[in-house]
């Protein structure tokens, strides 16, 4: 009986070290099962073959205990998949920081705010190094915060490792009626998908964080929606900030054609119009843009009585906009994003400017749903030739991703691969445009980059929708707020080095669901023995992270294939 109870914790999939370092074995017939539960409180961080690495952190747990997660369900799930006895070391840290969620609570004051929490913690916080100067008094029991130092102190405590609560709540903002329509514009029927309302829900319901925060969906499954959605339930006065002027045009084409606002209600607010009206959409660009120690767009946006700001692509925000935001805590916020992932590490601003984690739901539980299409990931090897190689090994570090990802070999990988799928609709991505402009050129189809102006832009994304054209090359312009629902195949040749999120919005390119239901296909090629492979490891953690895997395909067998 002992032997076949030490065989079974032997056989089990976690090994989980102090430091907050979990192995998973993949071979295990636990994995999906415990890869899904682990999703909710663990990072990936590397993605071998045989044993995957996740790591648990502070903030991971923070998020957990925002959405309702106890420490006691944490350590169950590590307790019932681990293959040894839990580090005490790992039980401590989950306790406390999980316990820190809730722990320090910002309420209303008279002419100020009032931090409330343990008399020693607030000891602690009391000096740390920047505290004082939000400082409004010297209560002992509580702090006393300045009115205008709401967010700059949330941001200051979350990055010294203490998550506030904020409970002073948030201004109504100018009413606005706004109702979802049944039927589109186009006279196609709407109803929002039960996630859509979940995450509605999520946000607009009371309790902790009510107000603001953040909620994550994968690309094409209608965050757009959900962000209309949310404005529909509050009837506030809204502002929309986009990642560029085509999402920004693309949020208003939804909103006119999914409610019944007017075209008088939505103002669109960038370098080529600056109309403010009760719905308003800009750019962070906008937002950002300083005339000496100024943000004129900034100001002249900031007291127009929203209710309610909308982050779209929140994992984009540019670093000023988190300062910008400090000031803007008394109104509701919402971010929209596909994935926390900043590869700046700035995940701590956005939990502690917008909000924490409300809703979440896994990329492959939409595509069992059928919310998204089944995207076959594939990762292509291809070899150097003699020259190009030597080229490589002679070059300054910084310069080897670079050639790696222009080799020449790769072209006729792409080609085969175009071959295989004359008839799909196809997107080719990359980084470097003398890459992308020779590929078109060689290719004889359209490319669209950062440089094409805009309505150029548009009319080749209206050909590729429309079908007079089937192929389409793209820089990383195509990375946020592509509408391209007919797109089932894309090609990767080269990318932001080992960019997680953008590795997430490629493959979003693709994961509507198609018309036949048929798969899609996502193809990454890299030079072998390179940097080039290294970096594609690293942008594949966050979908392998989703139940994602990527088969390994071998250039020169696609090349040689007859299709």
């Amino acid at each position: 009986m002992t032997a076949m109870s030490s065989s079974e914790t032997l056989r089990k999939p976690l090994i989980v070290q102090s430091d907050g370092t979990i192995l998973l074995e993949v071979a295990h017939p636990r994995y999906q099962q415990v890869r899904d539960q682990l999703l909710h409180f663990a990072d990936l961080v590397k993605s071998p073959e045989h044993f995957h690495t996740y790591r648990i952190g502070a903030l991971s747990l923070w998020q957990a205990a925002s959405v309702g997660q106890s420490p006691e369900g944490v350590l169950s799930v590590l307790h019932e998949h681990s293959r040894y006895s839990l580090p005490l070391a790992l039980q401590q840290m989950v306790l406390a920081e999980m316990n820190k969620y809730g722990s320090l609570i910002l309420i209303p004051g008279d002419g100020c705010h009032i931090l409330q929490g343990d008399r020693d913690l607030l000891a602690a916080i009391r000096h740390l190094p920047g505290m004082a100067a939000h400082l409004s008094g010297k209560r002992r029991v509580e702090l006393q915060i300045k009115e205008s130092a709401r967010g700059s102190v949330k941001r200051l405590l979350a990055s010294y490792g203490y998550p506030v609560l904020d409970r002073i709540g948030h201004v109504q903002g100018e009413r606005l009626s706004i109702a979802l329509r049944k039927k589109t514009l186009t006279g196609n029927a709407f109803l929002l998908r039960s996630y859509q309302q979940e995450a509605i829900e999520s946000f607009s319901a009371g309790g902790i964080g009510e107000g603001s925060g953040v909620i994550v969906l994968p690309c094409g499954a209608g965050k757009t929606v959900v962000g209309i959605g949310v404005i529909a339930k509050l009837q506030t006065n809204t502002l929309v900030l986009t990642p560029n002027v085509l999402a920004a045009r693309q949020w208003i084409r939804e909103l006119l054609d999914k409610t019944n606002v007017s075209p008088d209600q939505v103002g669109e607010y960038t370098a080529e119009k600056k109309d403010v009206r009760p719905i308003t959409v800009t750019t962070y660009q906008m937002l950002t843009y300083r005339k000496g120690e100024e943000h004129p767009h900034f100001a002249q946006l900031n007291g127009c009585g929203w209710g309610l700001i909308i982050y779209d692509e929140v994992h984009l925000l540019p670093a000023p906009i988190f300062r910008l935001t400090a000031d803007v805590q008394s109104t509701r916020r919402l971010g929209l994003t596909a994935t926390l992932v900043r590869e700046d590490g700035a995940e701590h601003d956005v939990f502690a400017m917008i909000g924490p984690k409300r809703y979440e739901v896994p990329w492959k539980a939409m595509e069992a749903d059928g919310y998204l299409a089944q995207a076959r990931c594939y990762e292509v090897q291809v070899k150097m030739s003699g020259e190009w190689q030597a080229r490589y090994e002679l070059a300054a570090k910084r310069q080897k991703y670079r050639l790696a990802s222009l080799n020449p070999a790769k072209v006729e990988v792409i080609l085969s691969l175009l071959q295989k799928h004359r008839g799909d609709r196809v997107l080719i991505i990359g980084q470097y445009l003398e890459q992308l402009h020779d590929l078109a050129t060689r290719l004889g189809v359209p490319v669209v980059t950062g440089r094409t102006k805009l309505e150029a832009r548009e009319e080749q994304f209206r050909r590729f929708r429309e079908g007079q054209s089937s192929v389409l090359i793209v820089s990383k312009v195509a990375n946020v707020a592509l509408d391209l629902p007919d797109a089932n195949v894309a090609i990767q040749i080269s990318g932001t080095f080992g960019s997680r999120q953008e590795e997430a919005q490629r493959i979003g390119r693709i994961l509507r669901p198609n018309s036949d239901r048929s798969e899609s296909h996502f193809y990454t090629v890299v030079t072998r023995g390179t940097v080039d492979c290294e970096m594609a490891d690293r942008r594949q953690l966050f979908l392998t992270e989703q139940g994602y895997s990527y088969r390994l395909l071998d250039a020169e067998e696609i090349c040689l294939a007859k299709w």
